[in-house]
């Protein structure tokens, strides 16, 4: 992981959060202050967590947990 402030342990733990509630939907904005992290690391995280599928966008704009 090469963006700043993106660790194995955060995505872990944004990982785990969506897997204990599956149907947690959660905008850009939420996540930050969930997990209190700033814009550019929390968006790093999560679209790190959308390529892997993880998470998915929804066409409104909201992260939740990739289902196949």
């Amino acid at each position: 992981m090469s963006e700043a402030g993106v660790t194995p342990g955060l995505l872990l733990r944004i990982r785990g959060e969506f897997l204990e509630m599956p149907g947690m939907r959660l905008t850009l904005r939420q996540a930050m202050r969930l997990w209190n992290l700033d814009a550019a690391t929390c968006e790093a995280a999560l679209r790190y967590l959308v390529e892997h599928r993880v998470l998915s966008l929804t066409a409104q704009g909201a992260f939740r947990r990739w289902e196949a």
